[in-house]
């Protein structure tokens, strides 16, 4: 195989080829409209052509700005058929990270929506409203072949990076294209397909689900961004629709399963992002037709090894490499381990990156040439995971060298964390480490050192480094130390920190005791699940350490007390206690019977009068 797809197409040429077999064929679901491989087709194109008279084409850089829709895929697309090399800007991160972004990949333009703020940055780039684009001025140039090749850049892909600042991942046609082709024979994908996409582009998994189906002729269920973080709302789309494949986080699985949600016996469900637990296993292989594992790194294209999972017991495997793809287990001296024996994980083949945009010495050192002799000009990727191939030859991934985590999904440098943290005035030194909740998720806990005779309080040290990292980074509990514990080589004990305690931890933050049964009720499931107390009445829901998967679990409880339903949106609106106690008295007949079960006549007699929860 030549490294991209076996017809030897790149990903946009795959995508064109399937809309000319049947145009007329169902493309993309969206917010409630079908968009047809024509439409699809007309939009790309056209977008492609406006790319091309601002000079975009191989290797040349354009932000994709843009909240998920059918525009979203039009847009990526057609920056691949411009020959351009797209990046993924999510609107809801943080200004600055947006513009550091935006400078050091060099963006020639910036496809966004005029209601969007602009990125501010110092650098030169031409910001295109996708929805203000005059389709008769680009309507002209039918021509689809834009010169790209396969070793041209796809995209930039932006992660956590250990200096404070993100790492661009720069990724090849023949890696992207080579992926597809492997996923599409295993764990497999046909014409005949609906596949939801619940994944932000900024996590390279999103690329699976945009891009597999479209090259197969199958269709997208797009879920738009509020659905896919509202459990409620993203299991009744699931529901009210053939999904036939859905890939996921097992932080996404586990908050569509705490709903009731049972899937279906078509269902294909594909889990990675993070290790899959035996105990998840077991229950999302009754959710479907099969499971299947998946792992890989950014830097070495999305997902490296697959595995269909069966029923067992012990660590579950990410299985065998893809198509194109060598791993190998090493001891510290790069020498192969014996099967069974604990060593890092490398990664060569077709999918290694080219690099870190703009960051050689970081290249240099992540990325060495093949010592295994595959080649010349082949290279390795270190992962920092540590891993062992069994005895029945699939691998397995048990834990990392450094301090690189996964939390729902995303890849976090804590070193990054840390250093937002340590600009922060009155810290004097920072340390932040994952901890599991009592649901099995992990969340990042940060314990912070104050500079001598000040008292930062909790929501000073979220507000600062929400101005510059995206809500997955955000630590959810911040403990307070007088010193941090460190080793009798000086160095801090990572091991010896103690537990957050489940207290509040700001002390600047006035508390106000519950005072009707609704909010008595309220916050004591608030503290189960946030595992805080007290909570008191006016304490906001993220400054308790909140997240969406915690707010899912919460709106759960609350549908089970007192049969009203709650989505995201009504839950953020309403985001303390003393808020939902409000809401919650307005849609019931009796505020004050919070803990008692409601019958299932009284549950329909109040939905039938409270129609709305808006």
């Amino acid at each position: 195989m030549n490294g991209a797809s076996a017809t030897g197409l790149l990903v946009h040429e795959l995508v064109e080829a399937a809309g000319q077999a049947s145009p007329d064929r169902v493309a993309v679901w969206s917010r409630g409209a079908e968009h047809t491989y024509r439409a699809l087709e007309h939009r790309v194109r056209r977008l492609a052509n406006h790319l091309r008279r601002l000079g975009v084409g191989p290797g040349v850089p354009v932000g994709v700005h843009l909240p998920r829709s059918f525009d979203l895929i039009a847009c990526v697309l057609g920056v691949l058929r411009a020959g351009g090399v797209y990046v993924p800007l999510d609107p809801g991160y943080p200004r600055e990270r947006l513009a550091f972004m935006a400078r050091d990949a060099g963006l020639r333009a910036v496809l966004s929506l005029s209601s969007l703020p602009p990125i501010e940055t110092s650098a030169t780039h031409v910001v295109v409203a996708v929805d203000r684009i005059d389709e008769e001025a680009t309507a002209m140039g039918e021509g689809s072949n834009s010169g790209v090749s396969e070793r041209d850049l796809a995209y930039i892909l932006y992660t956590s990076g250990s200096s404070g600042r993100p790492k661009g991942v720069e990724v090849e046609h023949r890696a992207l294209s080579n992926f597809l082709h492997s996923m599409a024979l295993e764990p497999g994908l046909e014409r005949h397909d609906l596949m939801a996409a619940v994944t932000t582009l900024c996590f390279d998994i999103a690329a699976l689900e945009l891009f597999l189906p479209l090259t197969r002729g199958a269709r997208i269920l797009l879920v738009d961004d509020d659905t896919a973080r509202d459990a409620q709302r993203l299991r009744a789309l699931l529901e009210a629709h053939d999904v036939t494949v859905m890939q996921a986080t097992p932080a996404t699985w586990r908050m569509l399963l705490g709903t009731g949600w049972r899937g279906s016996s078509n269902l294909k469900v594909l889990c990675g992002g993070e290790p899959l637990t035996r105990e998840l296993a077991t229950r999302l292989m009754d959710c479907g037709s099969s499971l299947w594992n998946l792992y890989g790194p950014t830097e070495t294209t999305i997902w490296s090894t697959v595995h269909r999972v069966e029923r067992g017991e012990g660590r579950v495997p990410v299985g065998r490499p893809i198509a194109g793809t060598r791993v190998h287990v090493v001891d510290e001296h790069a020498r192969p381990v014996r099967p069974g024996a604990l060593g890092e994980l490398v990664i060569g083949g077709v999918g290694v990156a080219r690099g870190y945009r703009n960051q050689p010495l970081r290249t240099a050192s992540c990325f060495t040439p093949d010592a295994f002799g595959r080649g010349e000009g082949e290279r390795l990727y270190w992962t920092g995971d540590i891993a062992r191939v069994r005895d029945d030859g699939r691998l397995e991934v048990v834990g990392r060298t450094d301090h690189q985590v996964k939390v729902r999904g995303f890849r976090i440098e804590l070193e990054e964390v840390e250093t937002v943290l340590l600009s922060v005035p009155k810290v004097e030194r920072a340390v932040v480490v994952t901890r599991e909740d009592e649901a099995s998720e992990r969340r990042l806990v940060a314990y912070v050192v104050a500079e001598k005779g000040t008292s930062p309080t909790v929501s000073e040290l979220r507000e600062a480094a929400s101005r510059l990292l995206p809500v997955y980074m955000l630590p959810s509990t911040y403990v307070f130390l007088e010193m941090l514990p460190l080793t009798p080589n000086a160095k801090i004990d990572r091991a010896a920190l103690p537990s957050p305690r489940p207290f509040r931890t700001d002390p600047g933050t006035a508390f106000v005791a519950p005072r009707t049964a609704t909010e008595v009720a309220l916050a004591r499931i608030w503290s189960e699940v946030l595992c805080v107390q007290p909570v008191g009445v006016q304490d906001p829901f993220l400054a308790l350490g909140g997240h969406s998967l915690s707010a899912a679990r919460i709106i759960a409880r609350i549908a089970s007390a007192y049969g009203v339903p709650m989505d995201l949106r009504a839950f953020l609106r309403v985001s303390t206690v003393a808020e939902q106690a409000a809401w919650l008295d307005a849609r019931t007949d009796d505020p004050m019977a919070v803990d008692r079960p409601i019958p299932r006549a009284a549950r329909r007699r109040r939905r039938s009068n409270n129609p709305s929860n808006q």
